[in-house]
């Protein structure tokens, strides 16, 4: 089978997190015999786009630029898609495009395109019931994706390596936050109960100067290290269509404070794999990380069945097995022939 993916994210070298957990599904359905054309900026012109803030952002200060890249986008998904069985698009946007693309097409939802639909919910709606499948990452993504007009969307969370051990805790134990440093991502209200918290922040963004010691994005291996040495994790979204940071850091073995929101209720299991806590509620924030820091018995509880969570939920045979046969379905092939129409 031949899929041409089309993204409007992708990463650019080793260390690059743009689109990564689409370059790692790429790269492990090639594995399964899948024979995947990826179109992502580079194939097509994003304008200035695609990067940096990413799309939703650049647009509100460069609406012209949309319409241009849409058109590039086209183009290079069609070409793309002569030699191919579908077309997987990642994010509604793209999804918009692959409807013209001359080929089934699947879509992917991973929830900053969720808020943009409800801007237009008639463009996205014309979008989810054209495609031949709509995926969402996360329970909450496919309620949202129901009242968007999807007839069936199938959950499929994005896939997480398991490291083969847990990591030990460093000493003084620290609170890690990863993430873009941006409003929704709730810093800010981890930063307003953060007075005396061991606290590492490894990430980037618009709200940089207002996150004293924040260090950036950091290389993959440094990252790795960072969970592994972590006494918990802290993700404080307004929103979150999955929780990337937060699945990773579960099969870290560590214990999740999560905001009750999203994608993040399907990963943190509240008492079981970590603690949710309401979202902008800063003191009910500080009381969570509080209670885990004052208490290595229930870190070590929470944290192993973070673990195993993980392990069922995000497991990448699980994945792979669920979206090669979405693909069979979308493209009307079963065991490698074109079923009758």
């Amino acid at each position: 089978m031949k899929v041409a993916v089309l993204t409007t994210s992708y990463p650019r070298d080793d260390d690059d997190f743009a689109g990564r957990f689409v370059a790692d599904a790429v790269e492990r359905l090639r594995t399964r015999g899948i024979e995947i054309e990826v179109v992502a900026p580079g194939a097509y012109r994003d304008f200035g786009l695609a990067y940096g803030d990413g799309v939703a952002r650049n647009l509100r200060r460069r609406p012209w630029a949309g319409p241009l890249m849409g058109a590039s986008m086209l183009r290079a998904v069609r070409k793309a898609a002569r030699g191919a069985d579908l077309v997987h698009a990642h994010w509604l946007p793209a999804g918009a495009v692959a409807a013209f693309s001359g080929k089934p097409f699947v879509v992917t939802l991973h929830g900053t395109d969720v808020e943009l639909a409800r801007r237009a919910p008639r463009l996205a709606r014309s979008v989810l019931r054209r495609a031949a499948g709509v995926v969402c990452v996360s329970t909450a993504l496919a309620e949202e994706a129901r009242r968007l007009g999807a007839a069936e969307p199938v959950v499929i969370p994005n896939g997480v390596e398991l490291p083969p051990e847990q990591g030990v805790e460093a000493e003084p134990p620290y609170v890690l936050f990863v993430g873009r440093l941006s409003p929704e991502k709730g810093v800010l209200d981890l930063m307003a109960v953060s007075d005396g918290l061991n606290l590492v922040v490894a990430g980037d963004g618009p709200l940089h100067s207002e996150v004293p010691g924040a260090r950036g994005f950091v290389p993959r291996a440094e990252l790795e290290q960072l969970y592994a040495g972590a006494a918990l994790a802290v993700c404080p979204s307004h929103r979150e269509g999955f929780g990337l940071a937060c699945a990773e850091a579960m099969a870290y073995g560590k214990p999740v404070v999560a905001s009750a929101v999203g994608g993040l209720t399907d990963l943190v299991v509240h008492e079981e794999t970590g603690l949710l806590v309401p979202p902008r509620d800063p003191p009910a924030l500080r009381a969570a990380i509080d209670r885990l820091l004052g208490d290595s018995g229930l870190r070590a509880r929470l944290g192993a069945k973070a673990r195993e969570r993980v392990a069922s939920l995000c497991s990448w045979e699980r994945i792979l097995d669920e979206a090669v046969g979405l693909y069979s379905r979308a493209a009307g092939v079963v065991s490698g022939t074109r079923s009758p129409a």
